[in-house]
C-alpha cells in the first residue's frame, strides 16, 4: 500500500546536521490533503484512494461554486490524484493525510512537472556537438544529414531532431526525507524535484527496494577501501 500526499513546491535551501554538514533540500508545502472517495474492486474494479489538495486561497473556484460546495458539504480541491492500493486493501475510515505520514530517512519517489523550454535545436535538446564553425560553414548548430544512403533510403525513428522541450511528467525515485516540520505542513527531501517554484508534486514512499541500491553502494565504498588499500601496500 503505497498511500502519498500531494503538495507545492515552494524552492530549495540546505540544512545542517549535527556535524556541519550541509546537504541541499527542496521544500514541499504538503498540508491540505484530504480523502474524498474510495475506490474498490466491487464499485470500480480497482482499489484506490481519491485525495485532495485544497489550495486554500488559491482557489479559482467562482462564488456560486463555492456556494454549491460549502451546501453539499464539500470544499473545492484544485488537485486531485488518485494513489492505488492493491487489490482487497483497506483503507481505515480516520485515516489521516498529513505530512506525518513521511519519516525521516524514508526514501521516497517525487513526480512532478518539468519546466518547459519550448522550441529547441539538437544542441540543447539532445547535447550534440553541432559542426564546424570555421572555414565558412553554415550550418553551426543544425543536426545536418539525416538520410541513410539509397538503402534502405528512410529516416529511422526516434532520430534527434529539433522540437518541444521539457513540460513533461516526470518521477524521481529513492530520495531521502530529511526533515518533517508539522508546525510549518512541510517537507524537507534531499536533492532537486522537478518543476518550478509553486508547481504541485506527488509525493509517495519509494517503490524500489533500497537494499539493493544500499549493498550496491557499500560494496562501491568496500572496493575503493580495498584499491586504496593495495594501492598502499604496493607502494610500500
Amino acid at each position: 500500500m503505497r498511500i502519498g500526499l500531494l503538495g507545492k513546491k515552494i524552492g530549495m535551501t540546505r540544512v545542517y546536521d549535527d556535524k556541519g554538514r550541509a546537504t541541499a533540500v527542496t521544500v514541499i508545502e504538503a498540508g491540505g490533503n484530504a480523502r474524498l472517495a474510495l475506490k474498490t474492486v466491487e464499485n470500480d474494479g480497482y482499489s484506490a484512494i481519491q485525495v485532495g489538495y485544497d489550495t486554500q486561497k488559491e482557489s479559482r473556484v467562482s462564488k456560486a461554486e463555492l456556494g454549491h460546495f460549502k451546501k453539499n458539504g464539500s470544499e473545492p480541491k484544485k488537485l486531485i490524484r488518485e494513489f492505488r492500493l492493491e487489490d482487497g486493501a483497506t483503507v481505515a475510515e480516520d485515516v489521516t493525510l498529513g505530512i506525518t505520514l513521511f519519516k525521516p530517512g524514508q526514501l521516497v519517489d517525487v513526480t512532478g512537472q518539468s519546466k518547459g523550454k519550448g522550441f529547441q535545436g539538437v544542441m540543447k535538446k539532445h547535447n550534440m556537438d553541432g559542426q564546424p564553425a570555421s572555414h565558412g560553414s553554415m550550418m553551426h548548430r543544425r543536426n545536418g544529414a539525416i538520410g541513410n544512403r539509397s538503402t534502405p533510403g528512410r529516416v529511422w525513428k526516434n532520430m534527434g531532431m529539433p522540437g518541444h522541450m521539457g513540460d513533461e511528467r516526470i518521477t524521481v525515485q529513492n530520495l531521502r526525507v530529511v526533515q518533517v516540520r508539522e508546525g510549518d505542513n512541510v517537507i524537507l527531501i534531499s536533492g532537486a524535484i522537478p518543476g518550478p517554484n509553486g508547481s504541485y508534486v506527488e509525493v509517495r514512499p519509494a517503490i524500489k527496494h533500497p537494499v539493493g541500491s544500499l549493498a550496491k553502494e557499500r560494496h562501491g565504498l568496500a572496493s575503493v577501501a580495498t584499491q586504496g588499500a593495495k594501492t598502499a601496500v604496493k607502494k610500500k
